[in-house]
């Protein structure tokens, strides 16, 4: 997900951990409840589910890889939108993580309907390409690897996918609803009434019950 510096200001409690590619990494304080929701829910309830007869321990390690694999997943998604925009003259401030994922920084709006709809899409790809590759490498070695392993290997690979197919709804300012921005400006040549139409799509998809 991508939006603009003003739109990110709401994060407010949030911690510097490192800088990568050029772009400023942070962490808002939200993201680490989410990280420790996550790794109980991993540790307590999926994993057990789907790998079996594994000690406490080991579900407990499997949660924490789960939760550092979203973490990077994340950050390679985001990393996707930043390099995209920075090739298109479209500076970014950073990437934060938070509860509801990640978010990279525009300083500007899109130049063009084209820069927009690549910074856009690029983010979903990545995820796509990352969880394909991890669900065949966690195919490929079934046999050869732990069930630790492989449960954490196919558990990223496909939610990856869950993270791409997500962000492609149409709904502002998911990169979905960016996408259908892109698309419209492109076609209307009117950059204020597509952000306007795009923004209503995603007010329509949040009132659905």
């Amino acid at each position: 997900m991508s939006a603009t510096a003003h739109e990110a200001a709401m994060f407010l409690h949030r911690i510097k951990i490192l800088t990568l590619a050029g772009f400023t990494i942070w962490i808002d304080i939200s993201w680490l409840i989410l990280a420790a929701l996550l790794i109980w829910t991993l540790a307590l309830g999926e994993f057990p589910r789907t790998v079996p007869n594994l000690s406490a321990a080991t579900y407990w390690w499997m949660g924490f890889a789960g939760t550092i694999g979203l973490f990077i997943s994340i950050i390679l998604h985001e990393l996707s939108h930043a390099l995209i925009a920075r090739r298109y003259d479209m500076p970014i401030a950073g990437i934060t993580l938070f509860i509801f994922g990640g978010v990279a920084e525009l300083n500007k709006e899109p130049s063009s309907a084209k820069a927009e709809f690549l910074m856009a899409i690029g983010g979903p790809i990545a995820s796509m390409v990352l969880g394909t590759i991890l669900l065949l490498i966690a195919a490929a070695s079934e046999k050869t690897v732990s069930p630790a392993a492989f449960g954490v290997l196919d558990y990223l690979g496909g939610l990856n996918w869950i993270l791409a197919l997500f962000n492609l709804i149409p709904a502002f300012p998911l990169d979905g609803g960016r996408v259908l921005r892109a698309g419209l400006w492109g076609w209307m040549n009117d950059f204020g009434r597509a952000t306007r139409i795009a923004a209503g799509s995603g007010a329509s998809s949040s009132a659905l019950p």
